[in-house]
């Protein structure tokens, strides 16, 4: 641990030096290094309050209201992007949709949910982007052809207001996948300034096979939006981050309840921004730089060194000694 720390305090020290970037300095020490090219972004995660009923216009209307000021507050912050939980418009409940009446769990009835409104509320959400030159990754439910149910979608919205892909929820909750959604089918990227975004949903925060998908999609980070789910969730976020070796954004709820503010995990898996920890709505902003030091380190070295290993690099090097077979060998 000592030597690793002195190796990087020269990375450091040269980087203060030359005014270069970690990843320049650190090609000095280490030649082979294939250092990414130099980006930024600017990303902002955001909180909001949910609201569970979509027939209910004025509801649907409050939470367009609220979305809209919070992408003013990421615009004023300097983000280029901002990113918003599930349920930051509607988040439907299973007690409030059932066909089989209220508080009870059935099969959605959709006839009840004012898909008017809340076509209007997401066509101001895409004005205030093309406004604000700010692309902004917001959930809703998305409609398809009668019987079919619908998506548990993330729309992303270009800085031009225009919607550019779409996520569907795959790996739903029973009740969701029972009673109320169609399921996606599919992982979706999406470029801003030459980073690579990749998108997540709902409870899929509890299957690490997607978040590695992603990380073998070449994705600089990965957004995953949710209403809330069982376990520790920050917790996950951060790991997911650290495992894979790319930026991590958290969207969660806000509310007196909440069990974590909602943040930006860097590719070391540590935390670079929250919002409030009061469980006010509000965002939070992070740059994400893969010129910093923890960038370079996890992206430019821990990254490829497990692909090479999950590729097979020590398939066939197995030894023969028989010690090595015997599970019960002695000490």
């Amino acid at each position: 641990m000592t030597a690793r720390r002195n190796f990087k305090n020269q990375v450091r020290a040269r980087a203060a030096r030359t005014a270069e970037s970690y990843t320049s300095a650190l090609r000095h020490f280490r030649p082979e290094a294939i250092a990414p090219e130099p980006r930024k972004v600017a990303l902002a995660v955001a909180q909001t309050r949910v609201r569970t009923d979509p027939g209910n216009a004025e509801a649907l209307r409050e939470s367009g209201r609220e979305v809209r000021a919070l992408m003013r507050g990421a615009g004023r912050s300097g983000a280029r992007i901002v990113h918003f939980p599930e349920g930051a418009l509607c988040f439907p409940d299973k007690r409030v949709m059932s066909a089989d009446g209220p508080g009870t769990v059935g099969p959605a009835d959709w006839d009840r949910c004012r898909w008017a409104v809340l076509q209007e509320e997401l066509t101001a959400v895409a004005a205030l982007a093309r406004e604000l030159r700010l692309w902004t990754v917001i959930p809703s439910v998305h409609r398809l052809t009668g019987p079919n149910r619908p998506h548990n979608s993330l729309y992303v919205v270009s800085d031009r207001g225009e919607v550019v892909t779409r996520y569907d929820e795959r790996l739903l909750s029973r009740t969701k996948g029972s009673y109320m959604y169609a399921p996606g089918s599919s992982p979706v990227t999406f470029d801003v300034d030459g980073m690579r975004f990749g998108c997540l949903l709902g409870m899929e925060i509890h299957y690490p096979e997607l978040f590695a998908e992603y990380e073998r999609l070449d994705v600089d980070c990965v957004l995953f939006s949710t209403s809330g789910t069982l376990g520790n969730t920050a917790a996950q976020a951060q790991g997911h981050a650290a495992v894979n070796s790319y930026w991590v954004g958290l969207a969660v709820p806000a509310g007196p309840s909440a069990a974590t503010p909602s943040g930006i995990a860097g590719p070391d898996g540590d935390w670079l921004a929250r919002c409030a920890e009061d469980g006010s709505p509000s965002v939070a902003v992070a740059v994400l730089d893969n010129g910093s030091e923890a960038a370079a380190e996890a992206m430019t070295y821990a990254r490829p060194w497990r692909r090479e290993v999950r590729a097979g690099l020590y398939t066939g090097r197995q030894v023969t000694d028989p010690r090595s077979g015997d599970r019960a060998a002695a000490f």
